[in-house]
């Protein structure tokens, strides 16, 4: 007794026309004997599937199984060999036996171009602000000569003879299912459905030409390095008037001398002589904007930052800015000559601060022991 077909499809008897043709999906993809070499038992398993599949899929013939079984669904003659299971095996087994294609249909519409990819070097400022620029590329381009059809002036494209024009030429095949049809990407003409007798002498055909393109880009304010850009349309056009195909440009963003970029916030560490971050000081500070009147106060400590608010990066995806995070770093002096150490001597004893003997550094050391 064969095996009951919702058990072979492993779903419920409430399924869907689409949980009942994924169910197939998945058991024709694991079952099917080309993927299967070696085992006996997949041939059965993948005729066992097929055959639930074609009973479930048929609305009056799945009625009729519900109601009858097995005898109520072989009921109304045999069923087509490929019972409608053209667009599954093009879907699982395309270039294992059972087409490429697709079963009767052809190829049509013009052959898209090719994507294209370019760098563009961009200027810290210009990523912060956003610019125009340029970008050339190597690509294909319509012949002109023969206005992208590929044929010579006065001549035209043909039918193609090895498909009659349909794109695919077909041929039948002994299978496991009996005798089966294959459609494959006609070899004369491409899948194009027509042949070119004189072709251009400038394109060889091909209806495209390669040369060096320049395309103006508007780069948004706000980008950051690795960012990508689409121009849609800007690629490589496609063979005999097919469309192009997009443009996708990777930023490579310079270095600042000054400024880091932290997402949309700009740091900057700001090195102070110990003197300015111990008495203050009042600092005409250049941001990328202009310059900005910073207040460092008296007794500022290594790691203290400020903050400039909307003096960063504008949001790529929304309103406003970043800020600018000026981060201090106070420098001790190593180069104080007599006189500014003497200063330094007399301020630690004025704050009770220990403070090494003169000559007592390392330096002196080594010397002492060399004299």
């Amino acid at each position: 007794m064969p095996r009951d077909h919702y058990e072979v499809l492993g779903i419920g008897r409430d399924a869907t026309a689409d949980e009942i043709k994924k169910a197939y999906r998945r058991l024709a993809r694991e079952a099917h004997p080309d993927a299967n070499p070696g085992d006996p038992g997949a041939e059965a398993r993948f005729k066992e599937a097929t055959a639930a599949y074609e009973a479930l899929s048929d609305s009056e013939r799945r009625a009729r199984y519900d109601r009858f079984g097995h005898d109520g669904g072989a009921m109304g003659g045999p069923a087509d060999p490929f019972g409608g299971l053209g667009d599954l095996f093009d879907t699982f087994f395309s270039g294992s036996g059972f087409g490429g294609s697709g079963f009767g249909g052809r190829l049509r519409g013009p052959i898209p171009g090719e994507d294209l990819e370019a760098i563009l070097d961009l200027s810290f400022e210009d990523a912060v602000f956003g610019c125009e620029a340029e970008v050339t590329v190597r690509t294909a381009v319509a012949c002109t000569d023969c206005e992208a059809s590929g044929a010579r002036s006065g001549t035209y494209a043909e039918r193609c003879r090895g498909c009659e024009g349909s794109g695919q030429v077909r041929r039948l095949r002994q299978s496991v299912l009996g005798q089966m049809v294959t459609s494959t990407v006609c070899p004369t003409c491409g899948g194009r459905g027509e042949s070119i007798e004189h072709p251009c002498a400038a394109c060889d055909g091909g209806g495209r030409v390669i040369e060096n393109a320049t395309h103006a880009v508007k780069v948004p304010a706000g980008v950051d390095e690795g960012r990508r850009l689409r121009m849609t349309g800007r690629g490589a056009v496609g063979p005999r008037g097919g469309p192009a195909g997009d443009l996708n440009i990777r930023l490579r963003i310079a270095d600042h001398a000054v400024f880091e970029r932290h997402g949309d916030d700009l740091v900057h560490r700001l090195h102070l002589p110990v003197t300015q971050a111990a008495l203050g000081v009042e600092l005409d500070y250049e941001t990328l904007d202009g310059p900005e009147v910073l207040e460092i106060p008296a007794g500022t400590q290594t790691g203290a930052v400020f903050r400039i608010r909307s003096r960063g990066a504008p949001h790529l995806q929304g309103r406003g800015r970043g800020d600018l995070l000026i981060e201090v770093v106070v420098d001790t002096p190593s180069d104080l000559g007599a006189e500014g150490e003497d200063l330094l001597r007399r301020l630690a004893a004025t704050r009770d601060e220990a403070v090494a003997e003169p000559g007592e550094g390392l330096i002196s050391r080594i010397r002492q022991a060399f004299n």
